[in-house]
């Protein structure tokens, strides 16, 4: 096997699991115990795109997550009170994801533990690296399609 490659996947394997560990013992969550790191982002995206129509759909397609994984989230965010789903007016079939009040009260731990998350992932690369980064994982991402 060439040793490049298997260093890059042991690299790969390895910073899942850090970022993993990270998530699930961010400040925020520690603080108040509402949340889990896969629900940080999504109530993160969902903060992101007040005022626009955000569908369970939309959560799969952005963090590019099974249907069902994304149902099974949002049910024990429900549960939590952290969102609730609205029918639209245009379309009977389709709930909106909603924030809820408490939601609200925890968007400054989650605003503080993404920024921070971010500059965790960024620290010490130029903007040039972040791109190019960027566009290698694009990549590898594509790979597996």
């Amino acid at each position: 096997m060439d040793t490049g490659r298997e260093e890059l996947c042991f690299e790969f394997m390895a910073l899942g699991n850090t970022l993993r560990r990270y998530y699930d013992n961010s400040s925020g969550i520690n603080y108040v115990d509402k949340y889990t790191g896969s629900n940080q982002w999504i109530l993160a995206y969902l903060f992101k795109n007040q005022g626009h129509d955000v569908f369970q759909k939309d959560i799969e397609e952005a963090f590019l997550v099974r249907p069902s994984t994304v149902s099974k989230a949002i049910k024990l965010m429900e549960k939590k009170e952290l969102i609730k789903r609205e029918s639209v007016e245009y379309d009977a079939r389709l709930k909106k994801l909603v924030l809820t009040p408490k939601a609200h009260e925890l968007s400054e731990f989650i605003k503080d533990d993404v920024c921070e998350i971010y500059h965790k992932l960024t620290d010490g690369l130029t903007e040039k690296q972040i791109k190019e980064f960027s566009e290698i994982l694009k990549i590898i991402r594509k790979n597996f399609d």
